[in-house]
């Protein structure tokens, strides 16, 4: 195994791990001591190889399919991450609210949610954008060249409904 090819792998590894909240010592703790800590850190620095049988377990034990652990383990290698939908509320505030009101409730149940009132922009999830387009009674694809003419958002975000009907 390539040592780049381990160390893309590590990455792989070390962020299911976090992800899941568990600290090396935690993966060692839940597993009773089949991962031992040391191991698992050696196979997320690219120190260790491991094996396809090794690596399936560890799958197993994350409770993920082992292609999500694969570097370009993704159909057709896109290494790619999704676009990030990111709405700009100042521009918002400029839009009528008789168009923008139930896109202006629902940014603010998020930031209520999160806490985060930065007021200038807010990450949105593509399982919102499907949300919202339900709110309009649009299809994904047209609501996003809706809010993107109107300035709210990032025009990343055709890919990101590109991508989902592609998939």
């Amino acid at each position: 195994m390539s040592s780049d090819y381990a160390k893309q792998l590590g990455g792989k590894l070390r962020a299911i791990r976090t992800q899941q909240g568990l600290s090396l010592h935690g993966v060692e703790e839940k597993s009773q001591g089949r991962w031992k800590a040391v191991v698992v850190g050696s196979y997320e620095r690219g120190d260790r190889a491991v094996t396809v049988q090794r690596l399936a377990e560890l799958a197993e034990f994350y409770g993920v399919p082992v292609q999500e652990l694969l570097p370009g383990g993704t159909p057709g290698g896109a290494a790619e991450p999704p676009p990030r939908l990111v709405l700009d509320l100042e521009r918002l505030t400029q839009v009528p609210s008789e168009k923008a009101g139930p896109l202006q409730r629902y940014a603010a149940t998020i930031q209520s949610q999160r806490g985060d009132y930065n007021g200038k922009v807010l990450s949105i999830r593509q399982d919102d954008l499907r949300t919202l387009a339900v709110i309009y009674d649009q299809s994904p694809s047209i609501l996003t060249e809706q809010l993107i003419s109107w300035g709210v958002l990032n025009s990343d975000a055709r890919r990101a409904v590109r991508d989902e009907d592609a998939g």
